[in-house]
Parts: structure tokens; C-alpha cells; sequence
């Protein structure tokens, strides 16, 4: 015969309490004290006693869901930033639903159409390369179903931000180049329809205006998708010149780790010949040999702030927050591929 499940009422009957005190005490509720919580966690503990979320979550009114659209599951920047969303909704007594967009904006608006149904009740959103419109998440707004968006952010539209500082970030990377010694510094840049991408390369012009260096076309290129394949393509052209590059800042760690191959490969040192920085410090820039110099764009910690703030949002009861932009601070790792 199965043993009866302990209810909330046991629990009071148990210690001579309230069933709502019972329940306030388990929500660590501020208004009840730290020894009674003790007694009723000790006693819900003894008993076995767990909580029915779903029968809670309909007494509430809601699915303590939130829900997250990244571009690809696959890159380890959003695996990090999905990381730090779980470990901070877990805590704060959330689920976390994922969604992948594989950077469209079909499947991304598709993907919003679900989640009107009020099965989140929140979203934490990375932009698709493709989204250059913003109706779908325009509807999220008027069902005031609060929105966080981080890293890709939209432009023109009212909403919450979790951003570092591309151009900041971009133009110390290029600097440490200059400093250690480079001359000519070639540029690895991502889509510039793409709002991260084209404040990476307008810091890495900053950063050449600055020190009185000339841009040289023929030593910027723009992919697609930042690839390993593009970042080889790209480093066999700057190969091929007959005035090499003696620097490359890439925009990310993938086409960095590829084009250092590429120059090993055909016998060009790194970093006496080649001084390579990469950007977001992917788990693959500390197995390259050399060691690869690169942003550390904290991604976990990007991922924390964007469900702190999505959940201060769900639980204040008052409006919505439609413009509040945190900047998360990046460093600049310096390794054996810049230390000339």
C-alpha cells in the first residue's frame, strides 16, 4: 500500500501552526521568523514533505516559468549565459524553458507565438543575425509579459538590456596589439548588420585612429557567421599578401583559434611574427598552443543579471521596467599568442 503524501496541513497540524504560516515560512517570506523557518523546514524534512508546484503555480496564477531564446544552443558563449540564468531562476524558485532560433527570424517569431500563451512568465532574449524587425516581440510588450534581451540587443525599441561594451572591449584588444609592437593589424569582423560586430570594428578603428595607424582595406575582412572555416578562409588571404599583417584582432575565439593554425601550418611564428587576440574567452583559447589572448565577455555573469532582472520584474507588481541597461565589465586575458 503507498504511503500517503504529507501535505501542507500536516505539516501545521504537526507544529501547531497556520497552514498559511507553514506556507510563508516554506517561501522563506520575510515576515516570519528565522526559527520558525528552521522548525518547519526540520519538520517538512522528518516528514518528506514536498511541494506540489504545479497545484501551487495554478493557486498563484502562474507557471514560474521563464522562458529563453538564444540563437544556437551549440555556441559555448550561450551555454554559459544559459548557465547563469538556471542558476539564478533555480534559486529564485523558477523553472527555465529554452528555445533555440538557429538565428531566424521565422523560427524566432514562431517561437514568441508560444509563448504568448502565457506558458512563461517572462523572456530572456538573444537576437537572431536574421531579426531586423521587431513586431513579433512588439506583442510580448502590449500582453505585458516582461522582456529582458542580452548581447544582441535590439535598436529603437523600448526594452531591458544586458550588454557589455563592444567598443570599449574591441579597442583595448586592438591597443595591447599596438603596445606589444604590431604595425599592421588585420581585423577578423563579423556581420556588420549585427550590432556587437560593428562596435568591435568601430573600436578597432578607434584604437588604429588613436595611434595615428591607416586602415588598410585589404586587411579587414567581415564573415557571416565567424566560423572556424571562415576564420582559415580569411587567415590563407592575409597569408597570400605581400605586406603580411603583423597583428589580427578577431571578433571572436573560433576564427582567432583558425587562423593561429593557418599561419602555424605554413611555418608563421605566433606571436614573433603574428600577434593574434581573440574575443569571448571560449574553453578552446586555453588548449591552442599558443595560449589565445581574448576578451573574457563574462557570459554566466551576463546570464545572472539578465534573470535577476527579469525576475525582479515578474514579482514587482507595480509597471513594467522598459529601459533599464546593465553593462557587464570584460577584461582583456592576455596570453602567449600577443606576448611578443
Amino acid at each position: 500500500m503507498n504511503k500517503k503524501r504529507t501535505t501542507l496541513k500536516d505539516l501545521a497540524k504537526e507544529l501547531g501552526l497556520a497552514a498559511s504560516t507553514i506556507s510563508r515560512a516554506l517561501d522563506d517570506h520575510p515576515g516570519i521568523s528565522q526559527e520558525t523557518k528552521e522548525k518547519v523546514l526540520n519538520k517538512a524534512e522528518e516528514l518528506g514533505f514536498t511541494r506540489n508546484s504545479i497545484a501551487s503555480s495554478f493557486r498563484k496564477n502562474k507557471t514560474l516559468t521563464i522562458g529563453v531564446i538564444v540563437p544556437r544552443i551549440d555556441i559555448h558563449f550561450h551555454s554559459l549565459v544559459i548557465s547563469g540564468i538556471e542558476e539564478y531562476a533555480y534559486k529564485a524558485g523558477y523553472n527555465v524553458t529554452i528555445f533555440q532560433s538557429r538565428d531566424s527570424i521565422k523560427r524566432e517569431s514562431k517561437i514568441t507565438k508560444i509563448l504568448q500563451n502565457k506558458m512563461s512568465e517572462g523572456v530572456i532574449i538573444c537576437l537572431g543575425t536574421e531579426t531586423n524587425s521587431y513586431e513579433h516581440f512588439e506583442k510580448l510588450n502590449r500582453m505585458k509579459i516582461p522582456l529582458v534581451f542580452y548581447d544582441r540587443v535590439p535598436t529603437g525599441f523600448e526594452a531591458n538590456k544586458i550588454i557589455i561594451n563592444d567598443y570599449e572591449s574591441a579597442f583595448k584588444a586592438t591597443e595591447h596589439l599596438i603596445e606589444v609592437g604590431c604595425k599592421r593589424i588585420a581585423h577578423i569582423g563579423g556581420s556588420q548588420s549585427t550590432g556587437i560586430f560593428k562596435a568591435r570594428f568601430e573600436g578597432y578603428k578607434a584604437a588604429l585612429v588613436k595611434h595615428d595607424f591607416p586602415m588598410e582595406k585589404n586587411l579587414v575582412h567581415f564573415t557571416k557567421d565567424l566560423s572556424y572555416e571562415e576564420g582559415a578562409l580569411v587567415a590563407k588571404k592575409l597569408l597570400a599578401l605581400k605586406s603580411r599583417p603583423d597583428g589580427i584582432f578577431c571578433s571572436n575565439d573560433y576564427t582567432a583559434v583558425s587562423a593561429i593554425q593557418v599561419f602555424q601550418k605554413n611555418m608563421v611564428k605566433i606571436p614573433q611574427e603574428i600577434a593574434i587576440v581573440g574575443f569571448s574567452n571560449y574553453p578552446i583559447s586555453k588548449i591552442i598552443e599558443p595560449h589565445l589572448t581574448t576578451v573574457n565577455d563574462r557570459a554566466f555573469e551576463m546570464g545572472m543579471a539578465a534573470a535577476r532582472l527579469l525576475i525582479r520584474q515578474i514579482e514587482e507588481e507595480e509597471d513594467i521596467i522598459q529601459t533599464e541597461i546593465v553593462t557587464i565589465k570584460t577584461e582583456l586575458l592576455i596570453r602567449e599568442s600577443s606576448t611578443k
